[in-house]
């Protein structure tokens, strides 16, 4: 029933709106922004607006909405003094632009500014208002909706993330953004970001500086703090990938932003405390530093070494509000501190400037000098009125600091010097050029102009500028002022080497301790394991980053570098294990006691060989010399001479000639003398048979067979000699397996089948020998000579059967120690058994020494 009797008055309303909607589509189309619009907080007409977006307050109240109704605007707080310098840094660039006659002749710049209040969805909001405009503007029905953009270039944001949101909306129009101070990595990429450009360099190069600057002060265990937004998680990405390439390490890495709860924050702070690292890297806004360091002096954590980025190590306000000092003797980057002329002036005189009605304007005064410009309602209020008369340039030092003034600076500059260019100006500009935001931004990508300082500003491809910084040291004064003071320079675009130069001696670190005092000059240090002393390696502990590990002492023949490296193989480790030394070199030598020993007894045998030879020759013409064969003898006594000098040539450092004079001497001699004493026992033998009666075999076995059976036997092993010094003789070898702390300074073999074959023949010709002599043993005692010989060659067998093992075993010197013994014993043993007993009778019994008794008739 209601419904049926409302209806004809609602009919009515509805046709009348319909009628006024058709008139107004047949006149016009209004083309309105929706939702409410957005102005700004600071504007100025000009012939060619300029946008700007600045974070002017820090943070905004929160509110609760209940979906019923429309959300009110926020509601921002925190003014920040800093931002709104670099706002006042655009005006003075728009102001000295306008009024020089070189730049843009004829046409003036104006500007709009907008508070984004820190929020990431109010500067897209704000970008899309200088993008569109808020004004309803009428278009001919036929037209859509569409209009050229109100501002031709944007400066800002002052942050990463809401630079990111801003670029990926304006992106696609192409309107450039210029930001003095995001510096996220990622904006680098121009697929996404194809208008972004930045007068402040990438954290790129940033991160890698942060690396650098750690691993130059030996700091492998550190802790990482970051904003958890684009600027702390792309920064801390890179600087981890840096630091992992330089062997740094990070115990922990956490992030947290300032709008976060307590409950977040107090675990970061719980876990600085239980860690053992004592130097924190930190990729962090202003505002979230200011926000760590408030909650970290409520439990007075001092003591720990801060490295900064250039967002907040150069922040004076961050400085001021470290009551406890906290961040005192931090050390980071900062942008090179650059002069712009006049703008101290320009913002001491900012009171000239049409500002007073802004509402900004006078926040930002009322927080200056703690005062407001409405009478306080209440007289229990601590605030003073306001006059506009106050003195700016009685401030302090924060308020005044331009250091950071350039980069808006230069924002501004690129702008005008690409509309410059654009517009042909020379005395005038032309007008008539219909100005896109497309064109103006292919014209700034390629600039390169020089600021009146002299600062050169262009872009690269990527639209970042040169990476420069300086390093900033935290140094407290006697006041208790931190000032900031610049130790070192860091430059991108120099080698490896030399990008990175500090001055340590002007350095001051945070305190190690509570009780410590300023200044401490001491590099702090933190490391998870304390570097291994020399000799020892690093063995990495289980489930722990590589810089922790336990030192367990290198090996025998090793020393330590990042690992146990083995030394060269003529070198040894040192007792420290931290040095190669070069090896002794061992050798049997003359000066030591076993090669004095065995060259005296070699000496000897030969002197005792001479004797009797002398006394063979002095009493030659006897029949117990003339009986023997004197000259077999003879050509013995000098063999046995001969063998008893080769010995000398096994003593002493090894040379080429030495190593093939050794082996061949000792074959040949050796051959020889047994080839004698082989004819000396047939002789024997063929005598005792030509004894016989009918026997005739002296006549097959005279002088002259004796001498050349003498010299066939020889010549057959001078044969061996010459073969095994042709195909390989024998070389000087370095041992450095036989023993391992030494080099064994030997002769190698060359060839171990001519060796064998040389000494194979030696020991058949002893063993035929041995069995001749061996089966003449029982003859009358008038030819004993036989016995003695027998005696000889089994002394000799024995000798050299057990030399062979004793050889073998022997290491280094004594092996060859071993074979001169050999060679001297059996050289003893042929002397002594074959000659003593006859030198005996010469002397000591000449009655029997008569031809009467050697044929046996004596008795």
């Amino acid at each position: 029933m209601t419904f049926t009797h409302k209806w004809p008055e609602q009919g009515w309303a509805l046709l009348q709106l319909l009628l006024v909607a058709s008139f107004s589509q047949q006149e016009e189309q209004v083309c309105r922004l929706r939702g409410d619009p957005e102005k700004p907080q600071l504007y100025k007409d000009g012939d060619i607006l300029l946008g700007g977006i600045f974070a002017f307050h820090s943070s905004w109240k929160e509110r609760t909405d209940n979906y019923t109704s429309k959300p009110l605007p926020l509601e921002c707080t925190s003014l920040n003094l800093g931002v709104y310098h670099l706002a006042l840094a655009m005006l003075f660039a728009i102001e000295e632009i306008n009024n020089s006659t070189d730049l843009l002749p004829g046409l003036s710049l104006g500007y709009k500014m907008y508070d984004t209040c820190g929020s990431i969805a109010r500067s897209v909001r704000v970008a899309l208002a200088l993008t569109n405009g808020n004004e309803a503007v009428s278009v001919p029905s036929e037209a859509p909706c569409t209009r050229p953009a109100q501002v031709q270039a944007i400066i800002g944001e002052t942050s990463s993330s809401p630079s990111v949101a801003i670029a990926t909306v304006i992106g696609p129009f192409h309107i450039p953004l210029i930001s003095p101070f995001a510096t996220c990595a990622c904006l680098s990429d121009k697929t996404k970001y194809p208008s972004f450009l930045r007068t402040i360099p990438s954290d790129y190069y940033q991160s890698r500086a942060l690396a650098q600057l750690v691993k130059h002060f030996g700091w492998t265990w550190v802790g990482a703090i970051r904003s958890n937004d684009d600027y702390g998680n792309n920064g801390m990405t890179t600087f981890r990938e840096t630091a992992q390439q330089l062997g740094i390490c990070l115990e922990y890495s956490v992030a947290f932003f300032r709008t976060d709860p307590p409950n977040k924050i107090q675990k970061i702070i719980e876990i600085i405390k239980i860690s053992t690292s004592k130097v924190i890297v930190t990729f962090l806004s202003s505002f979230d530093i200011d926000v760590l360091i408030y909650n970290l002096s409520k439990y007075n954590l001092t003591g720990y070494q801060w490295v900064g980025t250039e967002a907040w190590i150069f922040d004076s306000q961050t400085a001021e509000m470290d009551k406890n000092h906290i961040l005192n003797g931090a050390i980071g980057l900062s942008i090179p501190k650059a002069h712009v002329s006049g703008v101290r002036e320009f913002i001491l005189d900012v009171k000239s400037l049409s500002l007073w009605g802004n509402a900004m304007f006078k926040e930002f005064w009322e927080t200056l000098f703690n005062c407001k410009f409405k009478q306080p309602s209440s007289p229990t209020e601590d605030l003073k009125e306001c006059t506009g008369h106050e003195d700016l340039s009685g401030l302090q030092q924060s308020f005044i600091d331009m250091s950071l003034m350039p980069t808006v600076y230069k924002g501004v500059y690129a702008v005008a010097h690409a509309l410059h260019i654009m517009l042909g100006c020379n005395e005038t500009c032309n007008y008539k050029v219909q100005l896109d935001p497309f064109t103006i931004l292919q014209h700034i990508r390629v600039i390169d102009f020089r600021t009146k300082e002299g600062d050169e500003v262009y872009f690269n491809e990527n639209g970042d500028p040169p990476a420069k910084y300086d390093i900033i040291n935290w140094q407290p004064t006697g006041n208790g002022v931190v000032e900031f003071v610049t130790v070192g320079l860091y430059d991108a675009a120099l080698p490896a080497d030399k990008q990175l130069s500090l001055q340590n001696k002007s350095l001051v670190w945070a305190p190690n301790s509570k009780q410590a005092s300023y200044p401490l000059i001491t590099v702090p240090v933190s490391v998870c394991s304390e570097k291994c002393p020399p000799g020892t390696r690093k063995v990495l502990q289980k489930g722990k980053p590589v810089c922790c590990y336990d030192c367990i002492r290198c090996a025998e023949g090793e020393i330590n570098s990042i690992t146990c490296v083995r030394c060269q193989p003529e070198f040894w480790s040192n007792d420290r294990r931290d040095a190669c030394v070069k090896k002794e070199a061992e050798f049997l030598s003359y000066e030591e006691i076993m090669g004095a020993l065995l060259t005296a007894a070699s000496l000897f045998g030969t002197c005792m060989t001479a004797v009797v030879a002398f006394i063979f020759f002095r009493y030659r013409k006897t029949p117990i010399v003339r009986a023997n064969n004197s000259e077999l003898s003879f050509l013995l006594l000098f063999s046995l001479t001969l063998c008893f000098l080769c010995s000398l040539t096994f003593i002493g450092r090894p040379s080429e000639w030495s190593c093939m004079l050794r082996h061949t001497a000792f074959g040949i001699t050796f051959v020889l003398c047994i080839s004698c004493v082989l004819g000396k026992t047939m002789v024997v033998l063929m005598a005792f048979r030509a004894s016989l009666p009918g026997s005739n075999v002296m006549k097959w076995f005279g002088p002259t067979q004796q001498r050349l059976s003498v010299l066939a036997f020889t010549l057959i092993q001078v044969v061996i000699c010459i073969l095994w010094l042709t195909i390989s003789p024998p070389f000087p070898f370095k041992n450095f397996k036989e023993i391992k702390d030494k080099i064994i300074l030997e002769c190698a073999l060359g060839s171990t089948v001519g060796f064998w074959a040389v000494l194979g023949y030696i020991g058949l010709l002893a063993s035929f020998c041995f069995i001749l002599a061996f089966l003449a043993r029982k003859l009358p005692d008038n030819f004993n000579e036989a016995k003695f010989i027998t005696f000889s060659m089994l002394i000799f067998c024995a000798v050299w059967i057990t030399f062979i093992p004793a050889y073998v075993s022997s290491p280094g010197k004594f092996s060859v120690a071993v074979e001169i013994f050999a060679i001297l014993a059996s050289s003893f043993g042929l002397l002594i058994c074959i000659f003593i007993p006859k030198c005996y009778l010469i002397l000591m019994k000449p009655d029997r020494n008569t031809k009467k008794n050697m044929m046996g008739k004596g008795h």
